[in-house]
């Protein structure tokens, strides 16, 4: 949606660079700022390296990572920029196209259908179709690494995304669905653990149809939720907004660290965790707040917009 909305007030060139600046930028600066420390860790807690970090550092370039390598090319949890980035790229001539006049006569269409009583629940069809296609090749386009779904998946949640935020019609079909999904995202979610429990395969057809139906019943519900309940502004929402990328980009890391030295202690999974959350927490916005948000260098390097007011 953020990437359909940047377009529409931009040029080609102007699109790309601010996609640049804002997932390029913080990705690179992320995977060798940010991120060594994971790798780090991991190497250490399975035996793989002995040694401080600062001597495991001359070694982090070495090899990729899933590989039998140290570096991630990937970014570890920043894939999500890298892949955002790409699906940018891949999605311009389509975007573009769709914002003519017979693109958008397509996309009123689509919202047409969609305005109508369950319509909106329709957007599953492309996501089980993608689901059942890539899940041919459990080990080539289908490989789940990524968060858990295909990259080509995403790419089809990408796109819907952009089809949604062309024609208002949507939002409205959004918040009418919202019920319904609720309902339905209880109905899947059921389905498919009686699926698993029953020794089904995550990759068969049935269970790619709930996977699809649950993801979408979820989006659903909550952007029908946010509409009905959250459309407005105030100053704690700008502020959690303009905080969103650099909390994503720090929160992984963070928890990693605190969590590695939680791992030792005599005590339950619930205590640890009931310290690790809210601690992981306050650590992550004292260090946006006193550092990353007053610093207009860090603020780029975060993929943050704007200068610092501080």
């Amino acid at each position: 949606m953020s990437a359909w909305y940047a377009l529409g007030r931009r040029t080609n060139r102007e699109y790309l660079c601010e996609r640049f600046k804002r997932l390029v930028v913080p990705l690179i600066f992320g995977t060798f700022v940010i991120v060594p420390s994971q790798v780090y860790l991991e190497r250490f807690s399975q035996g793989q390296f002995n040694g401080s970090f600062f001597r495991f550092l001359p070694h982090y370039c070495d090899g990729f990572y899933g590989f039998g390598g140290n570096f991630p090319w990937m970014g570890l949890h920043l894939w999500y920029l890298e892949m955002l980035f790409l699906f940018s790229l891949i999605t311009l001539p389509l975007f573009r196209f769709l914002r003519t006049g017979s693109g958008q006569g397509f996309v009123s269409q689509v919202a047409g259908l969609c305005a109508k009583p369950g319509g909106i629940l329709l957007f599953v069809i492309p996501i089980a179709l993608m689901e059942m296609l890539v899940n041919l090749q459990p080990k080539g386009i289908g490989f789940r690494d990524f968060g858990g779904c295909s990259p080509l998946t995403y790419l089809v949640f990408f796109l819907l995304g952009a089809v949604m935020s062309a024609d208002p019609r949507f939002r409205k079909g959004v918040e009418r669905g919202m019920i319904p999904a609720l309902a339905l995202l209880i109905v899947t979610t059921l389905a498919g653990y009686l699926l698993l429990t029953s020794g089904a395969s995550s990759r068969a057809p049935a269970f790619a149809l709930l996977r699809a139906g649950n993801s979408w019943c979820w989006l659903v519900a909550i952007l029908g939720g946010g509409e009905r309940f959250l459309n407005f502004s105030n100053g704690c929402l700008r502020y959690a907004n303009e905080a969103v990328l650099p909390f994503y980009i720090l929160h992984q890391t963070v928890i990693v660290v605190i969590a590695f030295f939680l791992i030792s202690w005599n005590a339950g999974v619930a205590v640890k965790y009931a310290i690790l959350a809210p601690v992981s927490f306050v650590i992550i916005m004292v260090l946006y707040e006193v550092m990353i948000r007053r610093s207009d260098t860090l603020r780029f390097l975060f993929g943050m917009q704007g200068l610092s007011h501080a």
